[in-house]
């Protein structure tokens, strides 16, 4: 988490200074980290793993239904401007607001999910700081890989998905949110 703030926070400028080998040893912990907690959701049970993951798409696809119906609107000012300038802040908030009604409707409906795992040991009410906390990072993580192909001077991380970014922009948001998801189950 507090690295990913950093990073936003020196934005282009700042991941160009670090040493390439220092950037390819994070990007391969980020990669093993999300992958152990893969495995570990996938040991829970499919249905928790599909619920994690709908958890960053649901964040994904509302924000971007928010950002393009709302952006710009009540903010003054784009998210991260330079960094991805299509994001908005209202953008953001519609996400959140869509994984909130998310985990609400997936702990009435039942089922061993992220969602019945923190309302059951924590109550509701910290599930939904500890989902919409889990929309952010996924904000985050999105961010970053924006900032990398920033510096790298590309649109898109490879041409095997065209029009969408490539593979990176598939998998950004669930880098930080999986590992994190899995912390805030087992704590």
């Amino acid at each position: 988490m507090l690295v990913g703030a950093w990073l936003l926070r020196n934005g282009v400028v700042g991941w160009a200074r670090i040493p390439r080998a220092l950037r390819l040893l994070g990007g391969l912990v980020v990669l093993w980290l999300a992958w152990l907690a893969v495995a570990q959701a996938r040991v829970i049970g499919v249905q928790f793993l599909l619920s994690v993951l709908l958890l960053v798409w649901v964040a994904d696809i509302f924000a971007y239904v928010a950002g393009r119906t709302f952006g710009g609107r009540f903010s003054k000012g784009k998210l991260a401007p330079s960094i991805s300038p299509g994001k908005s802040w209202e953008g953001v908030w519609g996400g959140m607001a869509g994984v909130v009604v998310l985990s609400l409707a997936w702990v009435f409906l039942g089922g061993e999910t992220l969602y019945s795992r923190l309302a059951q040991r924590h109550g509701i009410a910290m599930m939904l700081l500890a989902v919409v906390f889990l929309a952010a990072m996924s904000v985050v993580g999105d961010l970053v890989e924006s900032l990398i192909k920033r510096n790298a001077g590309v649109k898109d991380s490879s041409g095997l998905l065209p029009g969408h970014g490539g593979v990176l922009d598939r998998v950004d948001a669930l880098l930080p949110t999986l590992p994190l998801a899995m912390m805030l189950v087992t704590l």
